[in-house]
């Protein structure tokens, strides 16, 4: 019997961009479609578990405290299980997604990964904001009352050196000031980060916690998770 990992050990090149934080390739091996930047691994669509669990432990921590239907804002567009599955979700009001990656949007709205999406970017309710997320935070005067992060493997081990940022105490502040009183962050990590749980704390998130997330393989993914104070 074939299982996921039965692949051929050279994968095919379907695009490679030049964009505007460097290299960006989505390739095929096998069944499977894999974004790379920058020479990193990013994900693929091999399972999407972690991923889909990233919007339902938001969805969770919110516990109902929306005086309406949530709105969700999803950092980085990756292969869409994200978006497909908070898309897939009716209780959710708005499904907003910033991805700075002109390719990766693409592959979605025409490409090689457009299956994964098209329902959910049919849905009225999804908005595709096409800029960099760590500038987005800091910029825009829209609020949400959860935040999805996965653009990077984890606070530990980021993409581009600029998103660190994102994970430092002034950077947690801007992730703040776009979420309401109550709002939920949810982090996605490759493994788990005491540090960055911390700084969580430190920041003068709640609820702070971490959820292990089981894997095929390997260290269990996880999402670290707290709320804005009311």
């Amino acid at each position: 019997m074939s299982t996921p990992y039965d692949i051929p050990e050279a994968p095919e090149i379907l695009d490679r961009r030049e964009g505007p934080y460097g290299e960006v390739v989505l390739r095929r091996h096998g069944d499977l479609l894999q974004i790379i930047a920058n020479g990193c691994f990013l994900m693929d669509t091999s399972d999407g578990r972690s991923e889909r669990r990233l919007v339902d432990a938001a969805l969770a921590a919110l516990d109902g405290r929306a005086a309406h239907r949530p709105h969700v804002l999803i950092g980085g567009l990756g292969v869409g299980f994200s978006l497909a599955h908070a898309a897939g979700q009716p209780e959710w009001g708005r499904v907003a997604v910033v991805e700075r990656e002109p390719a990766i949007i693409e592959w979605h709205r025409g490409g090689p990964l457009a299956a994964l999406s098209a329902r959910a970017l049919a849905d009225p309710r999804t908005e595709i904001i096409e800029t960099d997320l760590v500038r987005y935070v800091h910029e825009t005067s829209d609020t949400f009352d959860a935040l999805c992060l996965d653009i990077d493997n984890g606070p530990d081990w980021t993409v581009t050196e600029d998103n660190g940022t994102l994970y430092s105490l002034s950077g947690l502040a801007a992730c703040e000031r776009v979420l309401r009183p109550g709002g939920v962050l949810a982090v996605w990590s490759a493994q788990p980060s005491p540090e960055f749980e911390g700084t969580l704390r430190n920041a003068g998130f709640r609820q702070v916690r971490t959820e292990e997330v089981p894997v095929a393989r390997g260290v269990p993914d996880v999402v670290h998770i707290g709320v804005r104070p009311g």
